[in-house]
């Protein structure tokens, strides 16, 4: 009997010429965080974004968040309001600073951060004399954010806005790239995104002052001496010559990973709206998202859990969407605004396989498992 493939939620999927610019670093022995290979995968990404932007390449989203929040200034005893529906690395740095998040829930539009709700979080805050330092948005599953909007509010009150866009690289809003929208982006290259490094990350800024300053940040904040003398704490959070190489073969073939994500959610779509448990988010006007997980909300906690377990029983991994950050144990004593949308979300919603790489084959077994759920949905 054969064994059937496991099909995986979102794996890797390599074009060709990553071992190219991989072979590239170790024949010329750039193995360092330095290189040609970095300063290439950022002018690839600079060239991809379009508009007046630098980028500089780091060791994960993670750490780009982290500089982008110091580089902004935000220190111990301010507040960050933060999206709750995220994933924690959207608001772990802003603990790493010694700051505090504050959470807001989400619009029920595009499943992000509700501009409603954030400007009534910014009154009260600064009612209460705790005007936030900045704000961190969220292309959630690569579905851009309200950014006009956000954008608006955050000018209103002078609050910078860091542009969390880890799951959002070849998302555009309103013809710009997302990652160029706010004064700071951010993208990853985790194994499960759209392009990979294995790890990885940018930080996308204004200017190059911006960038320097990060960079500099990001090895170790060593000043400009002939022996090591450092004036400030730094990081070692510069991405390597070798991962970078990866990065630049995975440029080259990021719009055809955005047409086959795309292409996922599209058959999804066909084939499971006839069922009336089962909803999509559609991509409001101006929006045009990676689809880089496509996501079902149901009508029930039973029927997402009947379809993620009918799933895993064939060895194909789902997920239940992101659990929101305001009710997290570690973010237990936070403050949060919210209206119920993203715990909702999270008891009904479920990530389906996404990978680039699914076959047809792979996309008519899941299907198949999915029409064949007991009870019928």
């Amino acid at each position: 009997m054969l064994t059937k493939t496991k099909i995986y939620l979102s794996s890797p999927h390599m074009g060709g010429n990553e071992q190219k610019y991989v072979n590239d670093a170790f024949e010329t022995n750039w193995i360092a965080p330095l290189g040609p290979n970095v300063n290439g995968f950022e002018d690839d990404i600079k060239s991809y974004l379009g508009f007046n932007n630098e980028v500089a390449v780091l060791s994960s989203g993670t750490a780009s968040i982290h500089l982008a929040l110091e580089l902004i200034g935000v220190s111990k005893g301010d507040e960050v309001l933060c999206q709750s529906f995220t994933f924690s690395a959207s608001a772990n740095p802003i603990m790493y600073l010694g700051a505090t998040p504050v959470f807001i829930d989400s619009e029920k539009d595009t499943w992000n951060m509700s501009p409603e709700l954030l400007e009534i979080a910014i009154k009260d805050r600064i009612e209460k004399n705790k005007k936030p330092k900045a704000i961190v948005a969220v292309h959630l599953y690569g579905m851009p954010y309200k950014a006009n909007e956000i954008n608006a509010i955050a000018k209103k009150y002078d609050i910078a806005v860091v542009e969390d866009s880890a799951e959002a690289l070849g998302s555009t809003y309103h013809d710009k790239a997302c990652g160029t929208l706010s004064d700071f982006g951010i993208l990853s290259f985790n194994g499960n995104k759209i392009i990979t490094t294995s790890g990885g990350g940018a930080l996308i800024t204004k200017t190059k002052v911006l960038k320097d300053k990060a960079v500099f940040l990001s090895t170790q904040a060593r000043d400009d001496a002939p022996h090591y003398q450092h004036s400030h704490v730094g990081y070692n959070y510069r991405m390597s010559n070798v991962l970078a190489g990866i990065g630049r073969g995975q440029m080259e073939v990021l719009d055809d990973r955005v047409a086959a994500r795309r292409a996922n959610y599209e058959f999804y779509k066909k084939h499971l709206s006839g069922f009336n448990t089962i909803e999509f988010v559609d991509e409001p006007a101006g929006s045009y998202s990676n689809r880089w997980i496509t996501c079902i909300k149901t009508d029930s906690f039973e029927t997402r859990e009947k379809i993620r377990l009918t799933l895993l029983e064939d060895d194909i991994e789902s997920r239940p969407l992101w659990k929101p950050m305001h009710t997290q144990p570690v973010f237990k004593d936070c403050l949060h605004f919210s209206d119920g949308t993203s715990e909702d979300l999270f008891e009904k919603g479920l990530c389906l396989p996404s990978g680039s790489n699914l076959t047809n084959d792979d996309l008519n077994r899941i299907l198949e498992i999915i029409n064949n759920t007991p009870p019928n949905l």
